[in-house]
Parts: structure tokens; C-alpha cells; sequence
């Protein structure tokens, strides 16, 4: 069954290394990208990792219509999912999958209800996410500071999540995660 795979967490908790795990396995389904207006990290390039969008071309497609969700996560800085994109995934037959923040991912379950699957993954403790923030190299520290303060107040929204996974073993999450994933793309014949 075709459907939609939502994975949220705060930064730092493992939910791109989870998302890249499940994408490994012999799984129908197929990463949502979802557009940004933030530049580009490290490596990351237009139309694998993310759609990068300017400010103004991110409120141009909000006025038009064309996201699922969106959020504007910091002044300026605004993700979302797009509905081309969500389309294009189901009728090829795959399930979606999302990697996308706490408020994103409930407004995608709230819109898809039982074809979607909300998975939420909690690290294990603030401080062990603050050590993989900085483990990262990719932020100032005023910046994971700002990731810290949004991490607590995220962690609050996962009861609201069909499941909840803690990433504090690894190979144990992963298994969990995949066998959430698996029964859901592949539920039992009745």
C-alpha cells in the first residue's frame, strides 16, 4: 500500500540517519525533498538533499498554493513540502517518505490521516544532542544553541506522533524503526 512515512525529530537526533537506513532497505518507497529558502550545507545540492528556494520564491509558491505543509522555522528561513513533489512519489506507486520537522510532520498526518504513519525520533537526552551537534561541524555554537532551545520545545510534540522511537542504540532503533515501517507499507492480509 502506497502511503506516507513521516519521520520527525529535533535536529541532531538521528532522523536523516534513519531516513537514509530505511531509503537502503527493500522498502517501495521514496524520499520526499523538501524545499528551503536556508542555503546549502557542506555538499548539499539543489534537488537531492533539498529544494533551495529564495525567500521570495518560497512566498510566491505559499501564495500559489503549492505546499502540503511549510514553516517558517527562523525569520527567513522557511521548509516545506511540496504538493508536486508528494504527487509525483504516489503515482509512481511508492510510499513517500518525509524527513521533516516536528510541526510539518503532524500537519501531514493531520491532512493524510491513516495513510500516513508519524514516527518520531527521540535522542536520548539534550546533552547527548548537543554533543552530536557540535560532533557535526556544521554550526556555530550560537547556532546549536538556538537547534538546543528548539530541541526541548520539539520534544514536547511526540506524544502526538503514531510512534516514538529513542535513538539512544543505535541497531536497536534502526530495527524498530524498520519494523514500524515495514508493517505499515506491508500490513497483513485479512
Amino acid at each position: 500500500m502506497a502511503g506516507l512515512i513521516i519521520i520527525s525529530a529535533p535536529s541532531g537526533a538521528g532522523k536523516s540517519t534513519m531516513v537514509r537506513y530505511l531509503l537502503a532497505q527493500e522498502l517501495n518507497i521514496q524520499f520526499s525533498i523538501s524545499a528551503t529558502s536556508r542555503p546549502p550545507r557542506g555538499e548539499e545540492t539543489n534537488g537531492v538533499e533539498y529544494y533551495f528556494l529564495t525567500p521570495e520564491e518560497f512566498r510566491e509558491r505559499i501564495a500559489a498554493d503549492e505546499f502540503v505543509e511549510y514553516e517558517e522555522v527562523y525569520e527567513g528561513q522557511f521548509y516545506g513540502t511540496l504538493k508536486s513533489e508528494v504527487e509525483r512519489i504516489l503515482n509512481e506507486g511508492k510510499s513517500v517518505i518525509f524527513d521533516v520537522d516536528c510541526v510539518g510532520g503532524l500537519n501531514i498526518k493531520k491532512i493524510f490521516g491513516d495513510r500516513a504513519l508519524s514516527i518520531f525520533v527521540m535522542p536520548p537526552s539534550v546533552e547527548v544532542l548537543r554533543e552530536r551537534l557540535e560532533k557535526r561541524d556544521t554550526d556555530a555554537p550560537e547556532v546549536i544553541e538556538k537547534r538546543l532551545a528548539k530541541a526541548e520545545y520539539e520534544m514536547s510534540f511526540a506524544p502526538q506522533f503514531d510512534a516514538i522511537v529513542c535513538n539512544d542504540d543505535y541497531d536497536r532503533a534502526k530495527a524498530e524503526i524498520l519494523k514500524l515501517v515495514s508493517d505499515f507499507t506491508n500490513p497483513p492480509s485479512s
